[in-house]
């Protein structure tokens, strides 16, 4: 019985996860079209459900249901075997609810785990780093995330995310997005975007979703997705502003990596955070009983004086000297003197491996798609920053 619910057709294991936003997670199939009668009649729950996977299963009893596809999830804990879980959630609305509860109850005891597109805006794990690669399309502007499956850097990975840059008036924004190939704001495919200033050296990350209740959207003519009337009124017409980062001028010419500053904003968990950083002057106070944000600053680098070189210990996950390459950790907070933070935990680390290759390692409380856009602030020439 437990191999049976994957009997589906190859189109449906290959789903990628923007195809899952649509199929599985549309706000669309929620609605009244989604509702099913789950009387076990195929066409009928096809019809209803608007999902062309779905069959006799619908009718399963959830208690049988649950336990299904919660042994699925302990089972199958890493990709592409994964996917499994995943397919669950194409079957019907009950199987779609049903793996959703089960997912996010797997996360609670394994924080960082992979599965949904909603999981890459959930924090990363706290012990060990989630490892990316990052691959650079420069003919299209364009940049790839994926999971990396195994220790090679050439190896493929599982797709996450895309993003593409493009010039808006003096400014660039990168849209970001689960489709590779469709980067349209007014898209389901939509997860948020990065827009730089006039010198791209400080940059505000937009999230398409608010990321707490009670969040409201970007005020400013740049924060708006698209004109209302050109996008579904289930889709949000604007953006919610959840990070900035910031690169420092470098008018010496000192010689040394950027620096820069990160403050991202996240729901009042009571985790710890700081409330104001000397490291970052021109942030802005996002202070609020609904959410906190932490600062990260790049880690210093060490002088070795057999190479005359900067150096970072990028545990081999790094293997080109660039001026891209940065660790992030959490900055220290001037209102608590004797707190230093956790100056050698790295949180964020971003490097060269080839010659359109990066790596992308983050851990909590960042997530897959905030450690994206911040690594992306990294590409372009910030000539009063080097």
């Amino acid at each position: 019985m437990m191999h049976r619910p994957f009997m589906f057709s190859r189109s449906c294991k290959d789903l990628s996860f923007s195809d899952l936003e649509s199929v599985v997670f549309s706000s669309g199939v929620d609605g009244d079209q989604g509702k099913a009668k789950n009387d076990g009649s195929l066409e009928e729950t096809r019809r209803q459900d608007g999902n062309p996977f779905a069959s006799g299963w619908a009718g399963m009893l959830p208690e049988l249901l649950g336990e299904i596809i919660q042994r699925v999830e302990a089972s199958e804990d890493k990709w592409p075997e994964r996917k499994n879980v995943a397919v669950c959630g194409c079957v019907c609305k009950q199987w779609r609810e049903a793996t959703l509860k089960v997912v996010n109850r797997a996360l609670a005891n394994n924080p960082g785990t992979i599965t949904l597109p909603s999981s890459l805006k959930k924090p990363g794990p706290g012990e060990s780093p989630v490892q990316c690669i990052i691959r650079r399309d420069k003919k299209n502007a364009s940049f790839y995330l994926y999971l990396a499956l195994t220790s090679s850097f050439t190896d493929k990975g599982k797709f996450l995310l895309a993003a593409q840059r493009y010039r808006n008036g003096p400014h660039a924004e990168y849209i970001i997005s689960l489709d590779a190939e469709d980067f349209s704001q007014g898209s389901k495919a939509y997860v948020g975007k990065l827009r730089s200033d006039f010198l791209g050296t400080n940059f505000l990350i937009y999230d398409s979703q608010p990321p707490y209740n009670g969040a409201k959207p970007s005020s400013s003519k740049s924060g708006r997705r698209v004109a209302n009337k050109q996008i579904s009124p289930q889709v949000p017409s604007g953006n919610f502003e959840v990070g900035t980062v910031s690169y420092k001028f470098n008018l010496l010419k000192s010689r040394g990596p950027r620096r820069m500053v990160c403050s991202i904003k996240f729901p009042s968990s009571g985790m710890a955070t700081t409330n104001e950083s000397q490291d970052a002057p021109k942030m802005k106070n996002m202070k609020s009983s609904s959410h906190e944000y932490t600062v990260l600053k790049n880690k210093a680098p060490r002088w070795h004086e057999n190479l005359e070189c900067w150096c970072l210990n990028f545990h081999g996950r790094v293997t080109v000297a660039s001026v891209k390459n940065f660790q992030l950790v959490e900055a220290s907070d001037p209102s608590q003197p004797d707190w230093k933070g956790h100056d050698e935990t790295v949180l964020l680390q971003f490097g060269k491996v080839g010659d359109d290759i990066f790596t992308m390692d983050y851990r909590h409380p960042l997530s897959a798609f905030q450690a994206f856009a911040i690594c992306l602030t990294s590409f372009g020439t910030k000539l009063a920053c080097e």
